[in-house]
C-alpha cells in the first residue's frame, strides 16, 4: 500500500508542477502582452487583433486568433479602425466580403509590439516543431473528456 501512496504523491506533485508551469507561462505571456499593448493605448485583445491583421485577412480569421465569435470581434476592429491602425478593404476573392488590414501606422505599431513581446509573440520559441506538436497533442488529450 505504501508503494501506491508514494506513486500517487509523485503523480500529484508532477500534476501540481505542470499546472504551476502552465500558470507561470500564462502570467508571463499576459504581463508582457499587457505592457506592450499599453504602450500604444491598446488592450491585449486589440493588440492581438492588430497582429492578426498584419496581412489582409477576413474578419473570421481574427475571430479564430482571438478565440471569439465574429460578432464580438467587430467592436475591437471598429476601435482599431477609428484609431487609424486597421482598415477594411474589399475582398477580391469574395465581392460580398471584406478584409481587415493594418494601415501603415498599424504596421509600425505591429513592429513595436513584436519588439516588445518576445515571449508573448512566441512562447514556444525554444521548442523545435516536433516538440511543439507533441506538447499541443498532449494538452489536447488533457482537455478531451
Amino acid at each position: 500500500m505504501l508503494h501506491n501512496d508514494l506513486e500517487g504523491d509523485v503523480a500529484l506533485d508532477t500534476t501540481a508542477e505542470v499546472v504551476g508551469l502552465i500558470a507561470a507561462i500564462t502570467r508571463r505571456y499576459t504581463v508582457e502582452a499587457q505592457a506592450a499593448a499599453a504602450r500604444h493605448g491598446l488592450t491585449p485583445m486589440q493588440a492581438k487583433a492588430l497582429l492578426a491583421a498584419r496581412t489582409p485577412v477576413p474578419m473570421r480569421r481574427i475571430a479564430e486568433v482571438l478565440h471569439a465569435e465574429p460578432s464580438n470581434v467587430t467592436p475591437i476592429v471598429d476601435k482599431l479602425a477609428e484609431s487609424g491602425l486597421l482598415e477594411r478593404r474589399p475582398n477580391p476573392e469574395d465581392r460580398r466580403g471584406r478584409l481587415v488590414a493594418a494601415t501603415d501606422e498599424g504596421v509600425a505599431v505591429i513592429a513595436d509590439l513584436d519588439d516588445n513581446m518576445p515571449f508573448a509573440r512566441d512562447p514556444l520559441a525554444t521548442l523545435p516543431a516536433d516538440q511543439r506538436r507533441e506538447l499541443r497533442d498532449l494538452l489536447k488529450r488533457v482537455l478531451d473528456d
